[in-house]
């Protein structure tokens, strides 16, 4: 059931009103049977991997909700610590198979099959592949358990003991299909809690749908139609296609999945449930490091909280950074065991994303970057004083908006392209090969969509950077809208709907969302 569907409307508007008029008892059960009647629209064979993950993760909280009570009720003695130690091996013992079991249904899932083609050609054999049926938003319910599972094994959860309830923390269905990867603490006490109807969470809620149709299926259906033909037939173009191509890429990726992100959060908040923001205007970030803390926001915070932070502050990277200071001279020593940490969060999402080479490389890429960046630091202050800017100026700021997005820019070759090597191929063709007078002659016209396509995704891209440099500025534009009388906003929801159903109508059918098979 596609978040773009007239289904989804029919059934989003059919269970709000219902949400709001059974008993406030029962509104939570409602939204568990909404949450698996959506996911089996999606493949009820699949609804197996996400009752694993409900099942093991919660019998996991409950066995460390009763060693944390053990740990806790220890009377004081010579044997307390010993005990303690005890518990605390058998607590990252649950952890450790919660993740095993967990992780490895992933692995499986996801990586096996490309596990077996590097290994059959390593030992010169073929290995059987799996070819299972990737399960809706598989990678989204396993991060947010296990993120639940660590969370109750340091103590700062107490475990949900009903495991109706937990299953709907991990089956919630408008973050199924894409995120945002919430914590339990955050979204948990929302699902249980009883609620009236809320009039301007209602409208807001509407409002973000909007929005996230808008940039949807007004910009991101076009452009991927021109990512989709040039980076499917990229060998017959000269490298200002190829880059054109690439904007395009760049362009749909952004608009589908914060669309996606948009509509999410709106159908939340008809219920009256808010969730985490997973994207902070990425287009104005102003370092690689800044735009990874404004894309994919609940990604990279658990990543944070959950790899980087565990690594960086373990013995062995103490040992290390001790290490590195002591004998690397400079910044390079200081920040030696913190880039390590740093390489390996990016390769962990590098692999995330996918189960191919141009991943790990991706990775790397992203590791390699913020880490000469750190290097560069005190140059680059250099640059700008000898400029006689600040941090506040305006040119300096641009100077930094523009390096970030060519830097991005970059990495999309790889990530859109089938294979690392194509990706890179491309990359150097659009150093070597621009010819810009193909953007002139009319080759854009030979890429799937029409002048009245391309002036649709211009005027609304226009919007969206206008939007989001307003916000960027501090205009809160939702709240600006709702102080307006009933009559504009009644225009303001009016418009954009009736704009997306003359730009949308006939036989037009929207692509799934990118990220709906992660």
């Amino acid at each position: 059931m596609s978040f773009t569907s007239v289904t989804y409307i029919v059934f989003l508007v059919a269970l709000t009103v219902l949400y709001y008029v059974i008993p406030k008892r029962c509104q939570w059960m409602l939204l568990l049977a909404a949450s698996y009647v959506f996911y089996c629209c999606g493949g009820v064979k699949t609804v197996v991997y996400l009752l694993f993950t409900t099942l093991t993760v919660y019998a996991a909280g409950l066995l460390l909700g009763r060693l944390n009570a053990q740990r806790r009720s220890l009377p004081d003695g010579a044997d307390k610590a010993r005990l303690q130690e005890a518990i605390k091996r058998r607590k990252k013992a649950v952890v450790a198979a919660a993740c095993l079991l967990n992780f490895g249904m992933l692995y499986t899932l996801k990586y096996w099959d490309f596990t077996a083609q590097l290994l059959g050609r390593a030992l010169n054999r073929s290995l059987p592949s799996l070819g299972l049926l990737m399960p809706l938003g598989v990678s989204f319910f396993v991060f947010q358990s296990i993120g639940y599972v660590i969370d109750v094994y340091r103590g700062k959860q107490e475990p949900q003991r009903n495991v109706a309830k937990f299953a709907l923390f991990t089956s919630f269905f408008p973050q199924i299909i894409q995120g945002p990867i919430s914590r339990y603490n955050q979204l948990a006490p929302q699902l249980y809690a009883e609620r009236t109807l809320d009039y301007d969470k209602l409208r807001d809620g509407i409002q973000l749908i909007l929005w996230g149709f808008f940039k949807k299926l007004l910009i991101a259906e076009r452009a991927g139609v021109v990512a989709n033909t040039v980076f499917d037939n990229a060998g017959q173009y000269p490298g200002s296609i190829l880059a054109a191509g690439t904007l395009a890429y760049c362009i749909q990726l952004y608009c589908d999945f914060s669309g996606g992100i948009d509509i999410t959060r709106g159908t939340a908040q008809m219920l009256g449930i808010e969730m985490t923001e997973n994207f902070r205007r990425p287009l104005f970030a102003r370092s690689l490091t800044d735009f990874w803390r404004r894309w994919h926001i609940t990604l990279g915070g658990w990543m944070r909280d959950y790899v980087f932070y565990p690594l960086s502050l373990s013995k062995p990277f103490a040992r290390l950074g001790r290490w590195s200071r002591g004998h690397i001279k400079g910044k390079a020593g200081k920040i030696l065991a913190t880039s390590l940490a740093t390489f390996i969060v990016y390769l962990l999402i590098g692999i995330w994303h996918g189960s191919s080479l141009k991943y790990i490389f991706f990775g790397f890429y992203n590791g390699i970057i913020i880490t000469v960046s750190l290097l560069m630091e005190a140059r680059f202050v250099g640059w700008r004083s000898r400029l006689h800017m600040t941090d506040d100026s305006r040119g300096w700021n641009l100077v930094r908006i523009a390096r970030t997005c060519v830097i991005v820019f970059i990495g999309r070759y790889i990530t859109r392209a089938p294979r690392l090597l194509t990706g890179l191929g491309m990359l150097w063709r659009t150093v070597t090969d621009f010819q810009p007078s193909a953007l002139v002659s009319g080759s854009l016209l030979g890429l799937g969509i029409g002048v009245m396509d391309y002036v649709i995704v211009i005027c609304a891209v226009l919007v969206l950077v206008l939007v989001e440099y307003a916000q960027e500025r501090g205009v809160h534009i939702r709240q600006w809208l709702a102080e307006r009388p009933a009559g504009v906003q009644f225009i303001a929801a009016l418009v954009p709907l009736l704009l997306l159903l003359f730009c949308t109508g006939g036989d037009y059918v929207p692509a799934q969302f990118i990220y709906a098979q992660f």
